[in-house]
């Protein structure tokens, strides 16, 4: 769907609204779900009751796949999107009280479990970055595709926009950003003209920016779009990815049962590495079993099905029986 389409159907009128409505049903088809199932239920009796943790709940995709795969077990759905969580709500109505859905960041995990009194889950899992649900809604501010405002926030109560850093920070602090987060290799050139523009105008839009992007990376025309580093540097920025990932692990360290298995699906390279790293200190502190010792990917078929699989990385590791629970950052109230 072109991006003048995407932004069609979120117009005003019954019939763009049941379009949307029908549209969003189908929204954020889970990648790896055969690979995730296998990861974290696969050696579940039927039988087996107990409780797994979505944290990154979206649309609800896994969270299906996992009641489907095991019919015993409940699953604590989070999701720090509103928007997100009331799609959940209506794909995920026909499980009755064995989903339980509550609006959390991965920060937020351990905090949410304390609260649920759910005891110490089987699984925990993470599928990170943005989904199809930002993107294909222009007024959330993803999107260099549709024009929109420049916001990129998950969580609508966070104080940061987009549209706040790319207007504030200097110009080697978004040179950083765009090389680091994005992993752009004409990070100098983008935030040189960023701050030149600015001048004459703030940026309040998407479309703007990725204008200005496109120019100063004179790469328009190919396969790829020339904002997508920029835009996914500044999305990783205004949501703390990096920081929540950080807090979302510590949490699964610490509440994991005996026994339990942790999976997450990541589309950075260098949220890859944390979570590497994160399972390689745990494996030599024998509190984890690495059962993945390279991140599973994407078949072609699946790839071919769903673009969005073609750069998930799937890391998985269980829990040793016996051994200490971690109690930094995993036990906050």
């Amino acid at each position: 769907m072109q991006g003048a389409e995407r932004a069609a159907g979120c117009a005003g009128g019954d019939l763009d609204r049941d379009r949307r409505e029908a549209r969003d049903k189908e929204v954020h088809v889970p990648v790896l779900p055969e690979e995730v199932v296998a990861a974290l239920a696969g050696e579940l009796p039927d039988e087996h009751d107990g409780w797994f943790v979505d944290g990154t709940c979206g649309a609800g995709g896994h969270t299906r796949s996992l009641l489907e795969a095991a019919p015993g077990v409940r699953v604590l759905a989070l999701d720090q999107d509103p928007d997100a969580l009331d799609l959940a709500r209506t794909n995920l109505a026909v499980f009755g009280d064995r989903v339980r859905l509550r609006r959390a960041r991965l920060s937020q995990l351990a905090r949410t479990i304390r609260k649920e009194r759910i005891g110490r889950p089987l699984g925990v899992l993470f599928d990170l970055g943005v989904c199809s649900l930002h993107l294909d809604r222009p007024e959330r501010g993803f999107s260099f595709l549709a024009d929109g405002p420049l916001d990129m926030r998950m969580d609508p109560d966070r104080p940061r926009t987009a549209a706040d850093i790319v207007n504030t920070w200097d110009e080697s602090d978004l040179a950083d950003l765009f090389y680091f987060e994005g992993g752009e290799s004409g990070a100098r050139r983008i935030a040189r003209a960023i701050v030149e523009a600015r001048r004459r105008t703030p940026f309040q839009r998407t479309g703007g920016l990725a204008e200005i992007v496109s120019r100063a990376t004179g790469r328009a025309g190919g396969r790829t779009h020339p904002a997508t580093r920029t835009f996914q540097a500044l999305r990783r920025a205004v949501n703390e990815e990096g920081d929540e990932l950080l807090g979302g692990l510590a949490a699964a360290d610490h509440w994991l049962a005996d026994g339990g298995r942790l999976a997450v699906i990541s589309f950075h390279s260098g949220e890859d590495r944390a979570v590497k790293h994160f399972l390689q200190r745990g494996g030599r502190e024998e509190r984890w079993d690495i059962l993945t010792r390279k991140p599973l990917t994407a078949s072609r078929t699946e790839v071919r099905g769903n673009r969005r699989a073609r750069s998930a990385l799937l890391r998985a590791a269980e829990r040793l029986r016996g051994r200490p629970h971690q109690s930094k950052g995993g036990g906050e109230s």
